[in-house]
């Protein structure tokens, strides 16, 4: 538990330092996710939300402060399952490379993973040859997990 304060803690800084606030809701949504280990949705958060609060949180405010909190880079959503997870790299005072998502078909377990920006460039390269234009360059890897595969 004191890992997830230490990482909400820094949720907050970067919140300060980009000019949006960490209000208690979306920490505890956003110390929800980081817990839960895995992508949910907005149903499931709400839900979660009214059994550990003890309050009612409509899944249309859920899905506002997903939002902030996505512009924030403090979560992610998964466009395959339009699911969302805390940020992997929260804590970290440096640049990251272009996110992406390793998940696992049977326990949903996902993990972030990072590809240097040039080896999307020579995606991006290759989707142009094919007469399109890289609108997302998330990839979204569907695997399965070491634990579920023994």
């Amino acid at each position: 538990m004191k890992a997830i304060k230490n990482v909400l803690d820094h949720a907050e800084k970067q919140c300060i330092k980009s000019g949006t606030r960490l209000t208690e809701k979306r920490r505890q949504l956003l110390g929800q996710l980081l817990a839960s280990g895995k992508a949910m949705s907005a149903y499931e958060l709400a839900d979660n939300f009214a059994k550990k609060f003890e309050e009612k949180i409509s899944p249309m405010s859920v899905y506002r402060i997903l939002d902030i909190l996505r512009k924030a880079n403090l979560v992610h959503k998964l466009n395959l399952s339009k699911k969302y997870i805390a940020c992997a790299h929260i804590t970290c005072e440096h640049s990251h490379a272009i996110p992406q998502f390793l998940i696992c078909r049977q326990c949903d377990k996902v993990s972030e993973i990072s590809i240097q920006k040039k080896t999307i460039g020579e995606i991006g390269e290759q989707v142009k040859l094919a007469n399109f234009q890289l609108l997302n360059p998330q990839l979204e890897l569907h695997c399965i997990c070491n634990d579920c595969q023994t």
